[in-house]
């Protein structure tokens, strides 16, 4: 046990860039959270047009949420795959072909000529989102300084945040003022020029590959994804997603519906949410970088958010706190994100960030395309209050998870 534990230790450590300035390390955060901030805004691109195209093509809301549906399948089976391609050839490639595949895909689905159109244009945008994850995280683990890791991944999230705040003011108002062709348009020369940016700083965009990487085939990497350790990131990832991705899409609904919340009231508290989990991020980072217990970080901010829907699921928080009670929902647990991605660096051996990254984070999708469809039924069938205490009976399972990675690691965080 003594063994593998240095031999774990040691795969951290040189697995993370040391000895490097403030400037290059600033220049590669801001980088990778702008590519990241693009990938997140993409995928609230189509969404807010929605009742445009339904007005056009004259075709039914089932119809336009497969859309969804497809891009975050696209996207989760990318995810897994682009991992080994990561390890083997390197992040700054395999980030700039996923960013030009978002773009081609947009534009694209532009020109649609019908509904059945939008499918492989969706489709394509999800491959090109599929790789953000693998590579974003490749990038700041081989590049930045590991006592700046928790600022990185913190900025990495806010970039995120960002890029879902902006998308639906930007893609609804430039659908509403010149039709959503145009605005699908914009949007993708918007990211063509984001695009060309970042070929532009193409230097600063590196990660550490595998020297083995030719030898790592699916069957061969198998022993590695099945790690206790690897797999607790998974499931977590899982969990943790269904229930943020739930609460995000139906919100307002369930708060209308399940505790006669007006819609406009419930709709704010999704804004509340958000920035709230924006502050919370921030927060996080500066947390993550003071403490070696980032298991603990993640516990207690999980613990705290089930506890605060499982308090506004008994319908006993006034309606004028309701939004903030919604800001600090959002703050602790956003504050946990920086912690978690440390766990998972902190899981991942030498060489095999891409395929880590890959496998755990194609968790996220599947949790992205299991909430909605769950919550809806919920919704369906008249479990709107119901559907807060399941969101927080999934936080409370994610837990389990996360405190967990540590004692299946064996080694303490760095």
């Amino acid at each position: 046990m003594r063994t593998l534990r240095l031999r774990l230790t040691r795969s951290i450590v040189l697995n993370t860039a040391t000895g490097t300035t403030f400037r290059r390390d600033a220049r590669v955060i801001v980088l990778v959270s702008i590519a990241h901030s693009l990938s997140h805004f993409f995928q609230l691109a189509l969404p807010p047009l929605f009742p445009l195209l339904r007005a056009d093509f004259d075709t039914s809301f089932t119809l336009l949420g497969a859309l969804v549906g497809t891009f975050y399948v696209a996207s989760g089976i990318t995810q897994f795959a682009a991992g080994f391609i990561v390890d083997r050839a390197g992040a700054r490639p395999v980030l700039l072909t996923g960013m030009a595949l978002l773009v081609g895909g947009t534009l694209a689905a532009s020109f649609a000529p019908g509904p059945a159109w939008l499918f492989p244009a969706v489709a394509v945008m999800g491959i090109g989102n599929g790789v953000f994850h693998p590579a974003d995280f490749a990038i700041l683990n081989g590049s930045v300084d590991v006592k700046r890791l928790g600022y990185a991944y913190s900025m990495h999230g806010v970039g995120g945040n960002l890029g879902y705040a902006l998308a639906p003011v930007v893609s609804f108002g430039l659908g509403s003022a010149f039709g959503w062709r145009a605005a699908l348009v914009v949007i993708g020369l918007i990211g063509l020029v984001v695009l060309g940016m970042l070929a532009t700083q193409r230097a600063s965009l590196t990660s550490q590959r595998a020297h083995d990487a030719h030898t790592h085939t699916l069957g061969g990497s198998l022993s590695l994804f099945v790690q206790p350790g690897i797999l607790l990131c998974f499931f977590y990832f899982i969990f943790q997603t269904t229930a943020s991705v739930g609460l995000q899409t139906f919100l307002p609904t369930g708060l209308n519906v399940g505790l006669s919340i007006p819609i406009l009231l419930a709709t704010s508290a999704v804004t509340a949410y958000l920035l709230g989990g924006t502050a919370g991020i921030v927060a996080g980072g500066f947390l993550a970088v003071r403490t070696a217990r980032h298991d603990r970080v993640a516990g207690t901010g999980l613990l705290a958010g089930a506890a605060l829907l499982a308090i506004v699921a008994t319908g006993i928080v006034p309606r004028p706190l309701i939004v903030p009670m919604f800001v600090v929902t959002g703050f602790v647990l956003g504050a946990t994100s920086p912690s978690r991605d440390l766990i998972v660096r902190n899981a991942t051996p030498k060489g095999a960030a891409g395929r880590v990254y890959g496998f755990v984070y194609s968790g996220l999708d599947l949790g992205a395309t299991l909430g909605p469809v769950w919550f809806g039924l919920m919704l369906d069938h008249g479990l709107a209050r119901e559907m807060f205490f399941v969101i927080a009976g999934l936080l409370l399972v994610a837990i389990g998870t996360v405190v967990n990675v540590r004692r299946a690691v064996g080694v303490r965080a760095a």
